[in-house]
């Protein structure tokens, strides 16, 4: 009997699902069935095995089905699940790891989704303030919910304009989320004066990965914090992406700047379903959780044993095991032998990255926001992409998404992966 191709199992999903997806960002061309995956590598159906550096848009900071982690969820929910009232063992015990090591956390919540973390932190930042106008920059991704999903990924002439991510979204939340641009702290201070003694929060990706990796410039992220303070709004730094896997005290660690709240997910599980929301006492506090407070915070799922105990794992081995002195290695390596490709074939192009994760525009300077993203070739992009994952290589086949690198991959897997990015890039070039 046949194997299904993923051409038709692709177009079964479609009957049942709209898309075939469950996301909308993983719709892409080649549609690939998955149904294996292990340390830095993931198959298909038809039995095609990638290197993985999609990493599932990062969650896999050790690799995919890491036995440590694995195990540790395996015997937790042997003797654990969910209650619905109270809390357990693991809960505190990984509440304490976060206070612990992110700066900014003095009290830390748990719930399923990085967007949950950060409608959590908008609605506590509103309380908090008593205003009810938010700040968010240009490219940047901080969840589905209406308060900012717009001016993400903006088509070129929308940037900066009114871009609702999609139909159904409450005008008063779109006109209430302002957009700054990155890197630009007169263009912030500006839109704090333009909107006098509304702004509650300034929402940040102290990297925006959504666009790849940009980098914050010299004093842009401590002079978000000048400028909260001035203005009487609170920095929330949204570190679902690097959290964990930058540093085990998330990126505010890295840069010495401590916001007021911090969302976290991804990384902090490898790959299972968890994320927080944490920060000062003084303002967590206020949920109502604790008695007496007057911010609404729920859900079922929260803190169940599964991505608590994944969670609990992971933070063991980046306390235990040499996970960044390894991936940074790694990414220092993929980035040094990228440049010297380009160097050799002539070819002009920028690539960035921080740590464990990288990407290469093609364009012929170093970005500092969104609208320099102008310049980077988007079909060549793809198109290099989709060459590559045809060799084995699998990074998203879309324009300006970010590649990982886990503590599974090794010298082996950054030699066959550069191999075959100088094979691809004497065919385009």
């Amino acid at each position: 009997m046949n194997k299904a191709s993923n051409v038709e199992l692709y177009k079964e999903a479609t009957a049942y699902s709209p898309g075939g997806v469950h996301t909308s960002i993983r719709n892409v061309d080649p549609h690939l069935i998955f149904t294996k995956a292990e340390g830095a590598y993931m198959e298909d159906v038809e039995g095609n095995r990638f290197i993985d550096y999609q990493a599932a848009f990062g969650p896999f900071i050790l690799g995919h089905n890491y036995p440590y982690v694995n195990n540790k969820v395996t015997e937790t929910i042997a003797r654990t699940d969910l209650f619905g009232v109270g809390t357990t063992d693991i809960e505190i015990e990984l509440a304490k790891k976060i206070c612990q090591h992110v700066p900014s956390s003095e009290q830390v919540l748990f719930c399923n989704s990085g967007s949950e973390a950060t409608y959590h932190a908008i609605r506590l930042a509103r309380a908090v303030t008593e205003k009810r106008k938010l700040i968010k920059f240009q490219g940047c991704y901080h969840g589905w919910h209406d308060y900012v999903a717009r001016n993400m990924l903006s088509d070129w002439d929308k940037i900066g304009k009114r871009d609702p991510g999609s139909n159904g979204m409450l005008n008063e939340a779109v006109d209430n989320t302002l957009v700054c641009t990155f890197n630009d702290l007169q263009h912030v201070e500006e839109t704090l004066i333009e909107n006098n003694d509304e702004v509650a929060a300034i929402i940040v990706e102290p990297i925006p990965h959504n666009i790849g990796c940009i980098l914050p410039e010299d004093g842009f992220l401590s002079g978000l914090k000048e400028l909260c303070s001035k203005y009487g709004a609170l920095l929330i730094f949204d570190e679902v992406i690097t959290g964990f896997r930058h540093d085990i005290g998330g990126f505010q660690k890295i840069a010495g700047i401590t916001p007021d709240l911090t969302t976290l997910g991804k990384a902090m599980a490898n790959g299972y379903p968890m994320a927080a929301i944490a920060g000062k006492r003084e303002y967590m506090s206020r949920f109502n959780t604790n008695p007496g407070g007057d911010v609404w915070f729920a859900g079922t799922y929260n803190g169940h044993a599964v991505g608590t105990a994944a969670s609990l794992a992971t933070i063991e081995m980046l306390e235990n095991e040499p996970v960044h002195d390894h991936i940074f290695r790694l990414g220092d390596r993929m980035r040094k032998g990228i440049k010297e490709i380009h160097e050799v074939l002539g070819i002009d192009a920028f690539v960035a990255g921080f740590g464990s994760v990288w990407t290469t525009y093609f364009m012929n300077f170093r970005p500092k926001n969104y609208s320099d993203l102008q310049h980077n070739d988007g079909e060549l992009y793809v198109r290099y992409r989709k060459k590559l994952i045809e060799k084995g290589i699998f990074k998203m086949p879309m324009n300006m998404k970010r590649n990982h690198i886990s503590f599974s991959h090794t010298d082996r897997e950054i030699d066959v992966t550069l191999e075959a990015m100088e094979d691809v890039l004497r065919e385009l070039f």
